[in-house]
């Protein structure tokens, strides 16, 4: 089966559903979400309120990739595989991605490309899709929108924060923090897990790596900004520690795993 029917099929099925026997999981952020099976629908299954889709400019199209193709499938296209179906859903449920779900459901997009080209591309891309997103203007986010992009990788910071217009902010680094950015601008610190702390997922975290990533947590939540690590040991161990530290995304490739985590 293509992704192309895939898609067309999974989103028939659910927006018939109207998601209404999933429930929203606002700690979970699908990392390198694309990889599964069907995009994009089967964290939404899963009630994940935050994806992960890594993009290459190629031709001036923005591809969804890992790594670089070499070649290219014409269905990869951020559009088609997030874009397009996130404007369905949110028009089939009166303006959310879950229904009666208030909070925003969190499109994070990883430019493995040249910063300034590729969101130029993206820019326009998502004026396209206003209508769902929530913009920063003058400084101010607009709270009545269902979803919030935020743009990691090769980020073109500078532009974003000189811009009174935004449709698309940042995914801000530890280093990013005490230097004035908002949190409409930045609204989410995200580091390698491994950079902070070694501990390994097992047994109970020890008190030197516990105070490493809480010091990053506690600065971040101080400027209103949510927390990401990735690459953790992708264990129940490890997402309970995390969120009794405060992360706010527990980065998980292990999406039903997930969701029955989250129900005990």
């Amino acid at each position: 089966m293509t992704i192309k029917f895939s898609l067309v099929l999974i989103l028939l099925i659910f927006s018939l559903q109207g998601w209404a026997q999933v429930q929203p999981l606002p700690n979970a952020h699908a990392h390198n979400d694309y990889e599964h099976e069907r995009p994009l629908l089967d964290a939404l299954a899963n009630g994940f309120t935050s994806v992960e889709a890594d993009v290459y400019l190629i031709n001036g199209e923005l591809y969804v990739y890992h790594d670089r193709p070499e070649t290219i499938d014409p269905n990869r296209t951020l559009e088609k595989l997030y874009l397009e179906p996130l404007s369905r859903i949110v028009e089939k449920n009166n303006g959310h991605v879950y229904k009666g779900y208030e909070s925003f459901f969190h499109l994070m997009i990883d430019f493995k490309t040249e910063g300034e080209s590729t969101y130029q591309v993206l820019k326009a891309q998502l004026e396209k899709y206003e209508v769902m997103l929530s913009r920063v203007m003058d400084g101010e986010r607009e709270m009545d929108k269902p979803v919030l992009v935020f743009i990691s990788g090769s980020r073109p910071v500078e532009t974003i924060i000189n811009e009174s217009v935004n449709l698309a902010t940042l995914d801000g680094r530890p280093s990013d923090l005490g230097r004035g950015f908002s949190t409409e601008k930045m609204p989410v610190i995200s580091q390698n897990y491994w950079s902070i702390s070694n501990w390994n997922g097992e047994g109970t975290i020890d008190e030197l790596n516990r105070q490493k990533l809480s010091d990053v947590i506690d600065q971040a939540h101080a400027e209103g900004k949510k927390v990401r690590f990735w690459a953790i040991p992708d264990n129940p161990n490890t997402w309970k520690a995390m969120l009794e530290l405060g992360v706010d995304f527990v980065n998980t490739d292990k999406l039903a795993e997930f969701r029955s985590f989250s129900k005990k």
